[in-house]
C-alpha cells in the first residue's frame, strides 16, 4: 500500500508540475485566473479519483500507473498514445499561447461552464472505474477479464472515451480559449482509430466480448454511434 501510495503521489505531482510549466510558460505570466483554476479543478478531481481507487480498487489503481506511449504492446497503440498525448499538450499549449496575444475573449460564466464539463468528464470516468476494475490504461486483456455490460457500460461500449471526450472540449474553454477547440476534431480520428483497434482486440482476445458487440449498438454516443 505505501508503495502504491508514494508511486500515485510522485506520478500526480509530476504530471501537475509539467502541467503548469505547460500552461504558464507560454502564457508569460502567473497572472492567469483561468489557468489557475483549470489546474486546481483538474488535479482536485485526479487526487480524488486516485484516493478512491487506492481505498476500493488498488489493481485498477496499479493498472492505472503504467500508460503512455511506451507503455502499449501493440505498435499501433503506439502510434496512437504518441498522437494522443501530442494532442493534449497542445489543448493546453494553445490556450495559454491565446490567453498571452489575446486571441479570443471569453466571459467568465463561460469558462467556469469549462470547468464543469471538465467535471462531468471526470464523474464519468469515476463510474467506469466503479464499474469494470480492469479499464487499465493500456489497451490489454487480463488473464480473469469478464466483459462488463452494466453501469455506464449499458450505455455504451466505450463510456471511457465518452467521458475523455467531454474532459478534453472543456479543457480550451476551462484556460479561456476558442482557439484551443478546433484540437477537438483533430483528435477525434485518433480516439476512434483506438476504439476500434481496441475493439477488434477484444473481439479476438476477451471470451464474450463478441456477444456484448452484437447486444450493445453504441460505440461511443448513444443514439448516434
Amino acid at each position: 500500500m505505501g508503495r502504491l501510495i508514494f508511486k500515485a503521489c510522485a506520478g500526480l505531482a509530476f504530471l501537475m508540475a509539467v502541467m503548469a510549466a505547460l500552461v504558464f510558460i507560454p502564457a508569460g505570466t502567473i497572472d492567469y485566473w483561468q489557468g489557475w483554476t483549470f489546474l486546481a479543478v483538474y488535479f482536485a478531481a485526479s487526487v480524488a479519483i486516485s484516493l478512491y481507487l487506492i481505498v476500493k480498487d488498488r489493481a485498477l489503481m496499479e493498472r492505472r500507473m503504467s500508460g503512455g506511449p511506451t507503455a502499449e504492446k501493440e505498435p499501433a497503440q503506439r502510434i496512437i498514445m504518441g498522437l494522443a498525448s501530442a494532442g493534449f499538450v497542445g489543448l493546453v499549449l494553445v490556450p495559454a499561447l491565446d490567453h498571452r496575444f489575446g486571441w479570443s475573449q471569453i466571459p467568465a460564466a463561460v469558462v467556469l461552464a469549462g470547468d464543469g464539463l471538465m467535471l462531468v468528464g471526470w464523474l464519468v470516468i469515476y463510474f467506469v472505474f466503479k464499474a469494470n476494475s480492469f479499464a487499465a490504461a493500456t489497451v490489454e486483456v487480463a488473464s480473469d477479464q469478464t466483459v462488463v455490460s452494466t453501469g455506464p457500460y449499458a450505455l455504451v461500449r466505450h463510456p471511457m472515451y465518452a467521458g475523455a471526450l467531454v474532459l478534453l472540449v472543456g479543457i480550451p474553454i476551462s484556460l479561456g480559449s476558442w482557439w484551443g477547440l478546433p484540437i477537438i476534431p483533430a483528435l477525434a480520428p485518433v480516439l476512434i482509430w483506438r476504439l476500434l483497434d481496441e475493439e477488434r482486440m477484444l473481439a479476438r482476445d476477451l471470451p464474450g466480448y463478441a456477444d456484448y458487440q452484437r447486444k450493445q449498438r453504441w460505440r461511443l454516443i448513444p443514439g448516434i454511434w
